[in-house]
């Protein structure tokens, strides 16, 4: 008899043909959280495959005795009782290389936009573009080269090193803090088979903040903010900070103050403290470059991460 998988927020369709050919049943249904325990039981399912939408805390685990593993298509595991469930037996999985180079990028598009205003202007130009070309042309003419400026990542693993990697490449000093206390290397490769590896320092938080034109954040989910008044007080003045991480490891309350103040000039945020409803206050600023939690959402990370979770499964849960 085939193994029932429910892949409640979905898989790409290089992973359910995978398991599909390995003889396993594939159920792509949205099961809603108040309904997930009565599906789960009711459908023989011994495998629950997730992103962040889904939760699976201790309440399903106890309640669903069938379930052998748990698959997250991603990096963070925050919506897992992953300890709770490792202790019964079940095993917890995630895909943490996966989608490093698709949230890097994102976060060097936010970068790039940023520094060139353009999510501004692509805010601006469609309304007043006609009207107000000399104005607008005028008022985005002072943005600024990201080569040889200095950018300062929070944390240095998968996602922070492949940003790191396209930092260099474009002619930027990387520093990095984590609390580890080890440089890095990264490799660059090139189109023509050369490499170059590269020495990323880590330095004392105090240092990064202090030094760095843009602090960008890589690091899981924190009981606290990181960024919170008194560090960003520690910044360079006119200096930028992206989040692609984890929602609330920034003060949104006091990156806005510091912005005001012009202490910072400008951040980039994909995650909010507030999701999937993030505060007006800030998605109103016109100094906020804004993504809606997209970092892992490109079409290859998508069919990595399901062919990952596959591989795990069909490794872990054998049918």
């Amino acid at each position: 008899m085939a193994i029932n998988i429910l892949a409640n927020d979905g898989l790409h369709p290089a992973g359910v043909d995978m398991l599909e050919k390995a003889g396993y049943n594939v159920i792509l249904n949205k099961v809603t959280q108040s309904q997930l325990i009565e599906y789960i039981n009711d459908n023989d399912v011994s495998v629950v495959l997730v992103r962040s939408a889904t939760k699976v805390r201790q309440d399903i685990i106890d309640a669903c005795p069938g379930l052998k593993l748990i698959g997250r298509g991603g990096v963070g595991m925050d919506n897992i009782d992953v300890d709770y469930a490792r202790n019964k037996g079940i095993h917890v999985v995630n895909t943490p290389a996966a989608s490093s180079d698709s949230v890097a990028e994102l976060a060097m598009a936010h970068l790039y936009g940023m520094v060139r205003f353009l999510h501004d202007s692509n805010r601006n130009m469609p309304l007043d573009g006609d009207s107000k070309f000399a104005d607008l042309k005028k008022h985005y003419a002072k943005g600024q080269e990201l080569k040889g400026k200095t950018l300062g990542l929070i944390g240095t693993g998968r996602i922070a090193l492949a940003m790191a990697e396209r930092a260099v490449g474009v002619g930027m000093k990387v520093i990095a803090h984590s609390p580890s206390g080890q440089n890095k290397s990264v490799s660059l490769s090139f189109f023509d088979g050369q490499t170059i590896e590269v020495t990323i320092e880590n330095v004392p938080m105090g240092e990064l903040l202090k030094t760095s034109d843009f602090v960008s954040l890589h690091v899981p989910k924190q009981p606290k903010a990181i960024l919170d008044a008194k560090s960003i007080e520690k910044m360079k003045d006119g200096a930028a900070i992206i989040n692609t991480s984890r929602g609330g490891i920034v003060d949104e309350e006091a990156l806005l103050a510091a912005i005001d103040s012009g202490k910072i000039r400008y951040a980039a945020l994909d995650v909010f403290e507030n999701e999937p409803t993030p505060a007006i206050k800030v998605l109103m600023r016109p100094e906020l470059s804004l993504s809606p939690h997209i970092g892992a959402s490109t079409l290859e990370a998508q069919a990595r991460i399901g062919e990952e979770l596959a591989e795990a499964i069909i490794e872990k849960v054998p049918n």
